[in-house]
């Protein structure tokens, strides 16, 4: 297992990166921990979770995740040699995110109560990256609306020299290290590294999804993250388990995802199948594990600090962290790219 720097921060974090946004619902606290075990055998540092998990998000399940995360931590020890990242959810009306049903916002008085409560749930003391789920912003998320941007909404919007205002003050207390983004436009990256320069705390990482039929973080973003030292985290490398082919023709395997919570819309366009179905072939063409193709492609790519994984059983966390043995040479590159020229980005 390979480690990279993390943006001006210092920070050294595994290529490999474990999701944990499963346990709480699909996993148990006994198979959560059973994952990380395997990932820290496996030279894995780096953990990334969320107040808003596990997923789907319920107010039963509401920090299930950190729960479990942070039952292992104090259980196994050895937090000073991990990188923990958690966030903050973004404007949201779901009425269990903050006391009395408020509206969840990314005002200063908010993100407070939040980290208190990521810090309690994970049994730390402080939080080596505190990223925002997704912007205060109205914009379209999770490949709500395609890949174009439609108006801009700036009513009532909390200005991002404020949030990042309140994770200065947190930095400055010592419970949280470094700042990042997630599900954020070029935007939103240039505007908080302006803020930055106003004595507030530098982006460090972005965590957006990025995977074999949705490489839209290559346009715009990825030049910008390379120039100004901002990592990209990137999420679901495999599509939410749709670049496994376990969804190919409408199939619905019993205990997957999608199977159980019929959330896979933003795998479900127009395109997706037969995008898929091409870097199958390509797999067996080149004698690979189409898991092990996918997942490979996005550690190899240079704006990529690390990548994400996510799994419900040992055995397929085994089968994604063997990944790391497959080199993604130039050749086997432009027949990547080849398909990608026919297949464009079918799920943003």
């Amino acid at each position: 297992m390979k480690h990279r720097k993390l943006g001006r921060t210092g920070l050294q974090v595994s290529e490999i990166c474990l999701g944990t946004m499963t346990f709480g619902q699909q996993n148990t606290e006994t198979e959560g921990h059973a994952q990380l075990d395997m990932a820290l055998d496996q030279g894995i540092n780096f953990i990334d979770t969320a107040e808003l998990y596990s997923i789907p998000p319920r107010a039963e399940t509401y920090g299930a995740t950190e729960t479990i995360v942070g039952s292992w931590l104090k259980a196994r020890g050895g937090r000073d040699k991990l990188v923990i990242a958690s966030k903050v959810v973004g404007r949201s009306s779901s009425p269990w995110f903050r006391p009395g049903g408020e509206e969840a916002r990314l005002t200063p008085k908010q993100i407070h109560y939040a980290v208190e409560g990521s810090l309690r749930r994970l049994q730390t003391d402080y939080l080596d990256i505190y990223q925002f789920h997704w912007p205060d912003r109205k914009i379209g998320l999770f490949g709500e609306g395609g890949t174009t941007f439609r108006d801009v909404a700036a009513a009532n919007e909390v200005p991002i020299a404020e949030t990042l205002g309140a994770l200065g003050d947190l930095v400055a207390q010592g419970k949280i290290r470094h700042v990042g983004v997630s599900n954020e436009t070029a935007w939103g990256v240039s505007q908080f590294l302006a803020a930055s320069q106003n004595g507030l705390p530098r982006l460090a990482s972005i965590q957006n999804a990025y995977n074999l039929i949705n490489r839209t973080f290559e346009i715009g973003l990825a030049e910008m993250c390379l120039r100004e030292d901002v990592g990209l985290l990137a999420y679901s490398p495999l599509a939410q388990g749709y670049l496994t082919g376990k969804y190919l023709n409408g199939a619905r395997p019993a205990g997957a995802r999608t199977t159980l919570f019929n959330r896979g819309q933003r795998y479900e366009k127009p395109g997706v199948d037969v995008a898929i179905e091409a870097y199958h072939a390509l797999a067996r063409e080149e004698g690979l594990d189409p898991v092990q193709l996918a997942v490979a492609f996005v550690t190899s790519r240079p704006f990529v600090t690390s990548n994400i994984i996510g799994a419900t059983s040992t055995d397929q966390l085994q089968t994604i962290l063997d990944s790391t043995r497959l080199q993604i040479t130039p050749e086997l590159e432009a027949k990547i790219n080849a398909i990608h020229q026919v297949h464009s980005n079918p799920a943003p």
